[in-house]
Parts: structure tokens; C-alpha cells; sequence
């Protein structure tokens, strides 16, 4: 039992300094993760579970046991090379021009200023779906920023618009964010699942409803602008390969999902490969040297990357020990066996978590809590599990600080000489935050309570 709260105590320590001190998080987690493992190999059987396989062998066989479990098992790969592989051919989508030309498109065909604004708003989130989302706010802040000067328009607002956006459909696929491939690599979810799954429309149609709702709320707010149109000069494409292998991407990971047998990393395999051929694309075709790929590839988000390592490390120790059946079994007892209750609780909960604190670690450890929650209660795991899902990704456009995108947002509009005032993001975001999650939420209950 001491161990047990000993783990716990690690977990929650390890949270405590990531909120406090989000600049050194990856120290934290790493650290915590190194201590984690260091105990389970020093008491195999104690932390991480041994199979009956190798219950009865020798020490020193359970030690290193619990050594590859650790490392090996635990640590979600799947995950990590499909985050590799697509923050690569996200990086070079942004390079090839494709999105800022497609934006430029937009704003001269659409009928007036206003109506530009939301389809590039829409448009954002829609890249989104496939590109991470701090990479999606920095390849339209320039198209957003040179609009705001055409109109003499203050850009703090279109900015916010940006981020949210971004955050809205980064959880409507399985390649748009870490905590959508988090949540397929728990249920078990490939790429199709996300649009249907049990013979039911998924998270993907789920989240459009709360994109609709944001695009009419956008629309009426910057409804004011007027109704000038606007011409601008359309970007030149570099190239339209990376365009293609990020087709590549999401048609192949659909076909990947129909493959009847299960292969281990198949699709963190497949889409690291088409990293590495756009990589190799980018050095040759493009005639870069290689001190510019190594750029190239320094530029992605290691730091999440090896977040990640650590958060799954931490929150399989604590899975395994049993903290987080204990926990369910606790929220199940509070809810007394009532489906709505249980939904609310999970939803608002997250919402409010998730508006301040990073919701990967959140959405690791609360997994599967969910689904013990929900196995407890004799309900739909899909209902609760999309629920926390919706809430701690949605919930992250509720404060400046609850997402990357957001705290990328407000730099950018300092640097233009725009502060960005905490009550000024509140304005728009409480509104879009309510709105979409309810939206999104009411949808959900529709589909699967």
C-alpha cells in the first residue's frame, strides 16, 4: 500500500512543478519518469505488472523484465512515430506555400471582408485536422496579419479567432493532435474510427458541429468589419509535393485501417517513412544542404516528443499499481449510477482543467479512468471517453495559457504592438469555449448516450 501512494506522490509532485514551472516541464517529467522505472526495476512485480511468463524466474530475469516492459511496452511508440512522422510533412506543407495560397484564394473570392475572415477562421481549422496546431497559427498569422493592415484593423481578435480554431479541429482526427492519438491509441481506434466506429458517426462529425457553431459566432462578431471586399496577391507555390504526401498521409493511414491483421507500428511506421521521403525530398529536389534539413528537422517539437515519453511512463506506473481504478471506482460512487450525471461531471471537469493545465498528462491519466468509470457503471465507454476528449481539448481555448497555439497567438500580437489583454481573450473565447463544447456535447449525447 505504501508503494502504491509512493507512485502517487511521485505523479503529483511531477504535476505540481510541470503547472509551476511549464518552461523546464520536459526535466520534470523525464525526472520523474527515470525514478518510476529505477523502482519498478528495483521491485519487479511491485510497479509494472509481470506476466505469469516470468512470475517464477530469477531475479535478475524479472529485473530486466520490468526494464523492457517499461521502456518498451509502456511508452505508447505508435504514438510518438506518428507524431514524428506528420510534424515533418507538417513542416514542410508550411514550407511549399500551399496553405498561404489557398488562403489568398479565399480572400479574393469571397463576396466581403467579413465573410474572408471566417473562411479563413474555417479554413485554419481544417488544416488543422492535419497539421499541428502552434505550426497551423504560425503559417496564417501572416495571411491574417496582412489583411488587418489592408483594413486598418486591430488583429487581436482575428488572432484569438486563429488559436481557437486550430485547438477546435486538432481533436477531430487521429493525426491532428497528441491527445487524439493518445485517446486511438487507448480505445484502440485507427484512422477510420474516427468518422464512424460501431456503426456510429465518431468524433470527427462530432467536432464539426462544434465548427459550425463557431463559424456562424465568428461571422456575427466580425460582422462589423463591413462589406468591402478585399483583393491580395496570391502566394507562389514552391511545390505541391508535400501537399501530396500529406494526402498520402491520410489516405494511407485510412487503407491502413482496413488491414484486417494487426501489425505493431504499422502506422507510426508508415507515417515516418513519408517524413523521412519528404526529407530526402527537401535535400535533394530542393537542393538544400544539409546543415539546412538538420534545421528543418531541430525545428519540430522534440520537446513534446520527449513530454510525451516521460507523461506515458509515469501514468502506466500508475495505471498498473491500480491509482487509477481506485479513482473511478470513487467518480462512479459520486455519480450513484447516473449516466448524465457521470457525462456532466467528466465534460465540465475537463473543460475547466484543461483551460490551465496541459492537456496530454490530463488526458494520459484520465483515459482510463473513463473507461473503468464507465465498465463500473454498465454504460457506453465511447460516451465518456469522448466526452473527456471533447472537454480537455476544447476546454484549452477557455485562458491565453491553455494551449500552445494560444500562448503563440498573443506573442504575435505583441510583437505586431498589440497586447494582448487577459479580459480581451475572455471576450471572445468564454463565448466560442461554451458554444462549441455544448454544441459539440449535445451532439455527442445524441449519437451515443
Amino acid at each position: 500500500m505504501e508503494l502504491k501512494w509512493l507512485i502517487l506522490g511521485i505523479a503529483v509532485l511531477m504535476y505540481v512543478l510541470v503547472i509551476a514551472f511549464q518552461d523546464k516541464k520536459v526535466w520534470f517529467t523525464s525526472g520523474a519518469a527515470v525514478l518510476v522505472v529505477i523502482l519498478g526495476v528495483i521491485l519487479p512485480g511491485k510497479v509494472f505488472q509481470l506476466p505469469l511468463s516470468v512470475m517464477f524466474e530469477s531475479d535478475f530475469v524479472n529485473h530486466i523484465y520490468a526494464l523492457k516492459h517499461s521502456v518498451l511496452e509502456i511508452i505508447n511508440w505508435n504514438v510518438i512515430l506518428i507524431y514524428l512522422g506528420s510534424m515533418t510533412i507538417a513542416a514542410l506543407f508550411l514550407y511549399s506555400n500551399v496553405p498561404a495560397r489557398i488562403a489568398d484564394s479565399i480572400i479574393n473570392s469571397s463576396k466581403n471582408t467579413g465573410l474572408a475572415i471566417v473562411l479563413i477562421l474555417a479554413m485554419t481549422g481544417i488544416i488543422s485536422i492535419f497539421v499541428e496546431n502552434v505550426a497551423t497559427v504560425l503559417v496564417m498569422a501572416p495571411i491574417a496579419l496582412a489583411l488587418c493592415k489592408k483594413l486598418k484593423m486591430n488583429p487581436t481578435y482575428f488572432m484569438i479567432g486563429l488559436a481557437v480554431m486550430s485547438n477546435l479541429e486538432g481533436t477531430a482526427t487521429l493525426v491532428g493532435d497528441p491527445p487524439s492519438m493518445i485517446f486511438a491509441a487507448y480505445a484502440n481506434y485507427n484512422f477510420n474510427d474516427f468518422f464512424v466506429h460501431a456503426g456510429k458517426l465518431s468524433i470527427f462529425f462530432i467536432i464539426q458541429a462544434g465548427l459550425l457553431v463557431g463559424c456562424v459566432y465568428f461571422y456575427c462578431f466580425f460582422a462589423k468589419v463591413g462589406k468591402e471586399k478585399v483583393m491580395v496577391e496570391k502566394t507562389t507555390v514552391i511545390s505541391w509535393v508535400p501537399f501530396i504526401l500529406l494526402l498520402t498521409m491520410i489516405f494511407g493511414l485510412a487503407a491502413v485501417s482496413f488491414i484486417p491483421v494487426e501489425l505493431p507500428f504499422l502506422s507510426g511506421l508508415f507515417v515516418l517513412a513519408l517524413g523521412i521521403i519528404g526529407a530526402l525530398w527537401f535535400r535533394f529536389s530542393q537542393k538544400k544542404t544539409g546543415k539546412e534539413v538538420w534545421e528543418l528537422i531541430k525545428g519540430l517539437d522534440w520537446e513534446t516528443i520527449f513530454f510525451l515519453l516521460g507523461i506515458f511512463i509515469v501514468v502506466g506506473a500508475i495505471q498498473e499499481i491500480g491509482l487509477l481504478e481506485d479513482f473511478a471506482l470513487l467518480l462512479a460512487k459520486i455519480c450513484g449510477g447516473s449516466k448524465l450525471l457521470a457525462f456532466i461531471i467528466i465534460l465540465a471537469v475537463s473543460v475547466i482543467i484543461s483551460g490551465f493545465v496541459d492537456n496530454v498528462p490530463y488526458i494520459i491519466a484520465m483515459l482510463p479512468v473513463a473507461g473503468s468509470m464507465a465498465v463500473t457503471m454498465g454504460i457506453d465507454k465511447e460516451l465518456l471517453m469522448f466526452a473527456l476528449l471533447v472537454g480537455s481539448c476544447l476546454g484549452g481555448n477557455l485562458t491565453p495559457f491553455g494551449a500552445s497555439a494560444n500562448v503563440v497567438s498573443m506573442g504575435i500580437v505583441k510583437k505586431e504592438g498589440y497586447p494582448m489583454k487577459f479580459s480581451g481573450w475572455l471576450k471572445v473565447a468564454v463565448p466560442f469555449t461554451i458554444l462549441t463544447t455544448g454544441v459539440a456535447a449535445l451532439v455527442l449525447w445524441m449519437l451515443w448516450a
